[in-house]
Protein backbone atom coordinates (compact mmCIF):
# COMPACT_ATOMS: atom_id res chain seq x y z
CA UNK A 1 0.00 0.00 0.00
CA UNK A 2 1.51 3.19 -1.08
CA UNK A 3 1.00 5.77 2.53
CA UNK A 4 2.03 9.00 0.02
CA UNK A 5 -1.32 10.88 -0.33
CA UNK A 6 -2.16 12.77 -3.88
CA UNK A 7 -2.06 16.27 -4.08
CA UNK A 8 -6.05 16.42 -3.85
CA UNK A 9 -6.40 13.91 -0.76
CA UNK A 10 -3.98 16.55 1.07
CA UNK A 11 -5.90 19.73 -0.15
CA UNK A 12 -9.13 17.81 1.08
CA UNK A 13 -7.55 17.49 4.21
CA UNK A 14 -5.97 20.63 4.86
CA UNK A 15 -9.25 22.30 3.68
CA UNK A 16 -11.05 20.18 6.74
CA UNK A 17 -8.29 20.98 9.11
CA UNK A 18 -8.08 24.69 8.39
CA UNK A 19 -11.80 25.02 8.61
CA UNK A 20 -11.61 23.15 11.93
CA UNK A 21 -9.44 24.82 13.66
CA UNK A 22 -10.52 28.61 12.74
CA UNK A 23 -14.23 27.91 12.89
CA UNK A 24 -15.35 24.55 14.60
CA UNK A 25 -13.15 24.28 17.18
CA UNK A 26 -13.90 27.39 18.99
CA UNK A 27 -17.42 26.55 18.68
CA UNK A 28 -17.39 22.93 19.76
CA UNK A 29 -17.59 23.16 23.67
CA UNK A 30 -20.84 25.77 23.58
CA UNK A 31 -22.38 23.34 20.81
CA UNK A 32 -22.17 20.25 23.52
CA UNK A 33 -23.25 22.84 26.44
CA UNK A 34 -26.25 23.79 24.48
CA UNK A 35 -27.27 20.91 22.61
CA UNK A 36 -27.59 23.02 19.44
CA UNK A 37 -27.41 21.95 15.83
CA UNK A 38 -24.53 23.44 14.35
CA UNK A 39 -26.32 24.94 11.50
CA UNK A 40 -24.07 27.89 10.13
CA UNK A 41 -21.37 24.84 10.65
CA UNK A 42 -23.49 22.59 8.63
CA UNK A 43 -23.68 25.34 5.56
CA UNK A 44 -19.79 25.52 5.62
CA UNK A 45 -19.41 22.27 5.22
CA UNK A 46 -21.75 22.40 2.05
CA UNK A 47 -20.06 25.73 0.66
CA UNK A 48 -16.70 24.00 0.84
CA UNK A 49 -17.90 21.13 -0.40
CA UNK A 50 -17.16 18.39 2.52
CA UNK A 51 -20.76 17.06 2.63
CA UNK A 52 -20.54 15.72 -1.31
CA UNK A 53 -16.95 14.79 -1.36
CA UNK A 54 -17.37 11.50 -2.86
CA UNK A 55 -20.67 12.53 -5.34
CA UNK A 56 -19.78 12.28 -8.66
CA UNK A 57 -19.62 15.95 -10.04
CA UNK A 58 -22.92 15.47 -12.43
CA UNK A 59 -24.78 15.44 -9.00
CA UNK A 60 -23.39 18.17 -7.44
CA UNK A 61 -20.55 16.78 -5.43
CA UNK A 62 -16.23 16.94 -5.45
CA UNK A 63 -15.99 13.55 -6.97
CA UNK A 64 -13.45 12.34 -4.96
CA UNK A 65 -12.47 9.04 -3.64
CA UNK A 66 -13.27 7.31 -0.21
CA UNK A 67 -10.08 7.86 1.49
CA UNK A 68 -10.34 11.75 0.90
CA UNK A 69 -13.46 11.80 2.80
CA UNK A 70 -12.16 9.85 5.68
CA UNK A 71 -9.51 12.42 5.35
CA UNK A 72 -11.74 15.38 6.20
CA UNK A 73 -13.66 13.40 8.39
CA UNK A 74 -10.83 12.59 11.17
CA UNK A 75 -10.05 16.52 10.95
CA UNK A 76 -13.87 17.52 11.59
CA UNK A 77 -14.00 15.22 14.01
CA UNK A 78 -11.28 16.30 15.81
CA UNK A 79 -12.78 19.32 16.19
CA UNK A 80 -16.20 18.16 16.84
CA UNK A 81 -17.54 14.80 17.25
CA UNK A 82 -21.05 16.28 17.03
CA UNK A 83 -20.68 17.81 13.55
CA UNK A 84 -18.66 14.72 12.43
CA UNK A 85 -21.41 12.29 13.12
CA UNK A 86 -24.02 14.94 10.99
CA UNK A 87 -21.62 14.93 8.26
CA UNK A 88 -21.59 11.16 8.43
CA UNK A 89 -24.70 10.23 8.25
CA UNK A 90 -26.03 13.21 5.50
CA UNK A 91 -22.91 11.61 3.38
CA UNK A 92 -22.64 7.78 4.06
CA UNK A 93 -26.20 6.71 4.67
CA UNK A 94 -28.57 9.41 2.93
CA UNK A 95 -26.66 10.49 -0.19
CA UNK A 96 -24.44 7.38 -0.73
CA UNK A 97 -27.59 5.39 -1.39
CA UNK A 98 -29.41 7.37 -3.16
CA UNK A 99 -26.38 7.39 -5.54
CA UNK A 100 -25.71 3.69 -5.63
CA UNK A 101 -29.45 2.51 -5.86
CA UNK A 102 -31.79 5.34 -6.93
CA UNK A 103 -33.01 6.20 -10.34
CA UNK A 104 -32.11 9.52 -12.14
CA UNK A 105 -35.22 11.59 -11.39
CA UNK A 106 -34.04 10.89 -7.45
CA UNK A 107 -30.78 11.68 -7.63
CA UNK A 108 -31.47 14.74 -9.94
CA UNK A 109 -34.22 15.65 -6.94
CA UNK A 110 -32.02 15.06 -3.56
CA UNK A 111 -28.28 15.07 -3.87
CA UNK A 112 -27.61 18.44 -5.49
CA UNK A 113 -29.09 20.12 -2.33
CA UNK A 114 -27.70 17.25 -0.14
CA UNK A 115 -24.17 17.64 -1.04
CA UNK A 116 -24.70 21.45 -0.65
CA UNK A 117 -26.15 21.74 2.54
CA UNK A 118 -29.26 23.19 1.61
CA UNK A 119 -31.40 19.63 2.55
CA UNK A 120 -30.66 17.85 5.69
CA UNK A 121 -30.85 13.83 5.44
CA UNK A 122 -31.73 10.93 7.90
CA UNK A 123 -31.24 7.66 8.14
CA UNK A 124 -34.48 5.67 9.91
CA UNK A 125 -33.35 1.81 10.13
CA UNK A 126 -33.56 1.44 13.75
CA UNK A 127 -36.41 0.57 15.68
CA UNK A 128 -37.36 0.23 19.68
CA UNK A 129 -37.10 -3.93 19.08
CA UNK A 130 -35.24 -3.69 15.95
CA UNK A 131 -31.70 -2.07 16.76
CA UNK A 132 -28.58 -4.58 16.25
CA UNK A 133 -31.42 -7.19 14.69
CA UNK A 134 -31.95 -4.83 11.67
CA UNK A 135 -34.17 -7.84 10.04
CA UNK A 136 -36.77 -7.42 12.99
CA UNK A 137 -38.34 -4.46 10.87
CA UNK A 138 -41.79 -3.78 11.82
CA UNK A 139 -42.36 -0.18 10.31
CA UNK A 140 -44.94 -1.43 7.68
CA UNK A 141 -45.43 -0.73 3.98
CA UNK A 142 -48.62 -1.40 2.76
CA UNK A 143 -49.94 -0.88 -1.27
CA UNK A 144 -52.05 2.01 -1.46
CA UNK A 145 -53.39 2.46 -5.24
CA UNK A 146 -50.24 3.93 -6.71
CA UNK A 147 -47.91 3.90 -3.66
CA UNK A 148 -47.73 3.40 -0.26
CA UNK A 149 -49.16 4.07 3.41
CA UNK A 150 -46.21 3.99 6.33
CA UNK A 151 -46.93 3.24 9.55
CA UNK A 152 -44.41 2.58 12.51
CA UNK A 153 -42.04 3.66 14.65
CA UNK A 154 -38.25 4.22 14.21
CA UNK A 155 -35.43 5.34 17.47
CA UNK A 156 -32.34 6.88 17.93
CA UNK A 157 -32.50 8.54 14.30
CA UNK A 158 -29.51 11.15 14.31
CA UNK A 159 -30.52 14.27 12.28
CA UNK A 160 -34.46 13.56 12.65
CA UNK A 161 -35.32 16.97 14.37
CA UNK A 162 -33.68 19.39 12.07
CA UNK A 163 -34.07 16.87 9.15
CA UNK A 164 -36.00 17.60 5.58
CA UNK A 165 -35.60 13.67 3.98
CA UNK A 166 -36.11 10.81 5.88
CA UNK A 167 -34.17 7.36 4.55
CA UNK A 168 -36.74 5.08 5.69
CA UNK A 169 -36.64 1.14 5.70
CA UNK A 170 -40.17 -0.54 6.24
CA UNK A 171 -41.57 -4.47 6.04
CA UNK A 172 -43.67 -4.44 2.79
CA UNK A 173 -43.88 -8.94 2.64
CA UNK A 174 -43.10 -10.19 5.75
CA UNK A 175 -43.45 -13.72 4.84
CA UNK A 176 -40.08 -13.00 2.69
CA UNK A 177 -38.33 -11.70 5.98
CA UNK A 178 -35.25 -9.65 4.99
CA UNK A 179 -36.36 -9.88 1.51
CA UNK A 180 -39.17 -8.38 2.05
CA UNK A 181 -38.15 -4.88 3.53
CA UNK A 182 -37.90 -1.79 1.40
CA UNK A 183 -36.10 1.49 1.49
CA UNK A 184 -38.57 4.82 1.18
CA UNK A 185 -37.28 8.24 0.13
CA UNK A 186 -40.19 10.43 2.81
CA UNK A 187 -39.63 14.45 3.09
CA UNK A 188 -40.28 15.01 6.90
CA UNK A 189 -42.91 17.28 5.59
CA UNK A 190 -45.26 14.36 4.44
CA UNK A 191 -47.90 14.06 6.53
CA UNK A 192 -48.30 11.68 8.94
CA UNK A 193 -44.61 11.94 9.66
CA UNK A 194 -44.42 12.98 13.34
CA UNK A 195 -40.31 13.75 15.00
CA UNK A 196 -40.78 13.09 18.79
CA UNK A 197 -38.79 15.16 21.71
CA UNK A 198 -34.91 15.34 21.07
CA UNK A 199 -32.76 12.69 22.95
CA UNK A 200 -31.04 13.86 25.88
CA UNK A 201 -27.87 12.29 25.37
CA UNK A 202 -24.51 11.55 26.74
CA UNK A 203 -22.59 12.48 24.31
CA UNK A 204 -22.56 13.92 20.69
CA UNK A 205 -24.98 16.32 21.94
CA UNK A 206 -24.55 18.71 18.86
CA UNK A 207 -26.20 15.66 16.96
CA UNK A 208 -29.92 15.70 17.37
CA UNK A 209 -31.41 12.43 17.49
CA UNK A 210 -35.12 11.31 18.44
CA UNK A 211 -38.24 8.87 17.72
CA UNK A 212 -39.93 9.31 14.12
CA UNK A 213 -43.55 8.43 14.44
CA UNK A 214 -45.26 7.29 11.02
CA UNK A 215 -49.00 7.61 10.85
CA UNK A 216 -50.69 5.91 7.65
CA UNK A 217 -47.92 7.97 5.80
CA UNK A 218 -48.69 8.21 2.44
CA UNK A 219 -45.94 8.40 -0.20
CA UNK A 220 -45.82 7.91 -4.01
CA UNK A 221 -44.24 4.81 -5.55
CA UNK A 222 -41.74 6.98 -6.71
CA UNK A 223 -40.52 7.24 -3.62
CA UNK A 224 -39.19 4.08 -2.91
CA UNK A 225 -35.37 3.43 -3.05
CA UNK A 226 -34.54 0.56 -5.23
CA UNK A 227 -36.57 -2.28 -6.27
CA UNK A 228 -38.87 -3.85 -3.84
CA UNK A 229 -37.77 -6.02 -1.58
CA UNK A 230 -33.93 -4.84 -2.08
CA UNK A 231 -34.40 -2.05 1.22
CA UNK A 232 -32.53 -4.55 3.56
CA UNK A 233 -29.33 -4.73 1.39
CA UNK A 234 -29.70 -1.32 0.77
CA UNK A 235 -29.37 -0.90 4.49
CA UNK A 236 -26.14 -3.14 4.80
CA UNK A 237 -24.41 -1.47 1.91
CA UNK A 238 -24.80 2.15 3.37
CA UNK A 239 -23.83 0.95 6.84
CA UNK A 240 -20.58 -0.59 5.28
CA UNK A 241 -19.47 2.85 4.20
CA UNK A 242 -20.86 4.50 7.18
CA UNK A 243 -18.84 2.15 9.50
CA UNK A 244 -15.85 3.56 7.66
CA UNK A 245 -17.17 7.13 8.42
CA UNK A 246 -18.05 6.28 12.25
CA UNK A 247 -14.07 4.77 12.04
CA UNK A 248 -12.93 8.13 10.69
CA UNK A 249 -14.99 10.28 14.00
CA UNK A 250 -13.39 8.04 16.32
CA UNK A 251 -9.88 8.55 14.97
CA UNK A 252 -10.62 12.16 15.51
CA UNK A 253 -11.93 11.89 18.90
CA UNK A 254 -8.93 9.66 19.68
CA UNK A 255 -6.46 11.86 17.92
CA UNK A 256 -8.31 14.94 20.08
CA UNK A 257 -8.04 13.02 23.48
CA UNK A 258 -3.88 12.58 22.55
CA UNK A 259 -3.06 15.83 21.56
CA UNK A 260 -4.95 17.84 24.44
CA UNK A 261 -3.49 15.21 26.84
CA UNK A 262 0.45 15.76 25.75
CA UNK A 263 0.35 19.51 25.08
CA UNK A 264 -1.19 19.26 29.40
CA UNK A 265 1.21 16.85 30.01
CA UNK A 266 3.95 19.46 28.63
CA UNK A 267 2.41 22.39 30.77
CA UNK A 268 1.93 20.64 33.95
CA UNK A 269 4.72 20.18 36.61
CA UNK A 270 4.33 18.06 39.90
CA UNK A 271 7.79 16.94 41.89
CA UNK A 272 9.26 19.87 39.96
CA UNK A 273 9.04 18.70 36.71
CA UNK A 274 6.64 18.29 34.26
CA UNK A 275 4.41 15.30 34.12
CA UNK A 276 5.43 14.66 30.43
CA UNK A 277 8.83 13.58 32.63
CA UNK A 278 7.35 10.79 34.02
CA UNK A 279 7.72 7.55 32.93
CA UNK A 280 3.93 6.37 33.83
CA UNK A 281 2.72 9.31 31.76
CA UNK A 282 4.82 8.64 28.68
CA UNK A 283 3.75 5.13 28.47
CA UNK A 284 0.56 6.64 28.63
CA UNK A 285 0.98 8.27 25.53
CA UNK A 286 2.99 6.02 23.73
CA UNK A 287 0.15 3.53 23.65
CA UNK A 288 -2.37 6.30 23.01
CA UNK A 289 -0.22 7.39 19.59
CA UNK A 290 0.70 3.74 18.85
CA UNK A 291 -2.75 2.59 18.62
CA UNK A 292 -3.93 5.90 16.88
CA UNK A 293 -1.68 5.21 13.76
CA UNK A 294 -2.69 1.18 14.00
CA UNK A 295 -6.42 2.51 13.72
CA UNK A 296 -5.37 5.11 10.65
CA UNK A 297 -3.78 2.26 8.97
CA UNK A 298 -6.87 0.13 9.25
CA UNK A 299 -9.04 3.18 8.47
CA UNK A 300 -7.23 3.97 5.35
CA UNK A 301 -7.14 0.09 4.29
CA UNK A 302 -10.74 -0.01 4.33
CA UNK A 303 -11.52 3.18 2.11
CA UNK A 304 -8.36 2.04 -0.30
CA UNK A 305 -10.48 -1.59 -0.24
CA UNK A 306 -13.75 0.63 -1.14
CA UNK A 307 -12.43 3.13 -3.50
CA UNK A 308 -10.70 0.41 -5.57
CA UNK A 309 -14.29 -1.70 -5.96
CA UNK A 310 -13.48 -4.52 -3.56
CA UNK A 311 -15.92 -5.84 -1.41
CA UNK A 312 -14.93 -4.44 1.99
CA UNK A 313 -17.43 -5.05 4.34
CA UNK A 314 -14.83 -6.90 6.78
CA UNK A 315 -12.12 -4.70 6.39
CA UNK A 316 -14.71 -1.82 7.69
CA UNK A 317 -15.98 -3.44 10.59
CA UNK A 318 -12.29 -3.91 11.46
CA UNK A 319 -11.56 -0.53 11.51
CA UNK A 320 -14.66 0.94 12.75
CA UNK A 321 -14.25 -2.43 15.81
CA UNK A 322 -10.90 -1.09 16.44
CA UNK A 323 -10.67 2.81 16.37
CA UNK A 324 -13.93 3.40 18.32
CA UNK A 325 -12.62 0.83 20.92
CA UNK A 326 -9.35 3.36 20.31
CA UNK A 327 -11.25 6.44 21.15
CA UNK A 328 -12.35 5.25 24.09
CA UNK A 329 -8.90 3.92 25.74
CA UNK A 330 -7.21 7.35 24.15
CA UNK A 331 -10.07 9.37 26.07
CA UNK A 332 -10.09 7.44 29.55
CA UNK A 333 -6.45 7.71 29.81
CA UNK A 334 -6.56 11.43 28.71
CA UNK A 335 -8.38 12.09 31.78
CA UNK A 336 -6.73 10.36 33.67
CA UNK A 337 -3.35 12.39 32.91
CA UNK A 338 -5.61 15.29 32.92
CA UNK A 339 -6.27 14.09 36.97
CA UNK A 340 -8.95 16.41 38.78
CA UNK A 341 -9.19 18.48 35.83
CA UNK A 342 -10.12 15.94 33.28
CA UNK A 343 -13.43 14.95 35.56
CA UNK A 344 -14.33 18.94 34.69
CA UNK A 345 -16.74 20.24 31.91
CA UNK A 346 -14.40 23.83 31.84
CA UNK A 347 -11.89 21.08 30.29
CA UNK A 348 -12.14 19.43 26.54
CA UNK A 349 -11.24 15.48 27.76
CA UNK A 350 -14.35 15.50 29.47
CA UNK A 351 -16.25 16.13 26.10
CA UNK A 352 -14.23 13.36 24.30
CA UNK A 353 -14.81 10.97 27.06
CA UNK A 354 -18.29 11.38 26.38
CA UNK A 355 -18.50 11.37 23.18
CA UNK A 356 -16.43 8.59 22.26
CA UNK A 357 -18.65 5.99 23.99
CA UNK A 358 -21.19 6.19 21.14
CA UNK A 359 -18.80 4.83 18.29
CA UNK A 360 -18.76 1.55 19.85
CA UNK A 361 -22.45 1.22 19.83
CA UNK A 362 -23.76 3.14 16.29
CA UNK A 363 -23.45 1.62 13.01
CA UNK A 364 -23.29 -1.47 14.69
CA UNK A 365 -22.21 -1.99 18.31
CA UNK A 366 -18.71 -3.05 18.68
CA UNK A 367 -20.46 -7.47 19.11
CA UNK A 368 -21.64 -6.83 15.85
CA UNK A 369 -18.50 -5.86 14.38
CA UNK A 370 -16.70 -8.91 15.91
CA UNK A 371 -19.88 -10.95 14.36
CA UNK A 372 -19.50 -9.63 11.04
CA UNK A 373 -15.76 -10.21 10.82
CA UNK A 374 -15.58 -13.64 12.39
CA UNK A 375 -18.37 -14.73 9.71
CA UNK A 376 -16.35 -13.52 7.26
CA UNK A 377 -13.69 -15.88 8.82
CA UNK A 378 -15.39 -18.98 8.81
CA UNK A 379 -16.32 -18.71 5.49
CA UNK A 380 -12.82 -18.95 4.24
Amino acid sequence: MDFELTPEQKLIRDTARDLSQREIAPQAAQIDRTHEFPRKIFARLGEMGLLGIMMPEAWGGAGMDALSYVLAMEEIARACASTSVIMSVQSSLVSAPILTAGNDAQRARWLPDLAAGRKIGCFALSEPEAGSDAKAQKTRGVRSGAGWILNGTKNFITNAPVADLALVFATTDPAKRSHGISAFLVPTSTPGFKVGPPDDKLGIRGAPSAQIFLTDCAVGDDARLGPEGDGFQIALHALDGGRIGIAAQALGIARAAFEDAIAYARERKTFGQAIAEHQAIQFKLADMRTEIDAARMLLWRAAVQKDSGRAYATEASMAKLFASEVANRAAKEAVQIFGGYGYLADFPVERHFRDAKITEIYEGTSEIQRMVIASALLKD
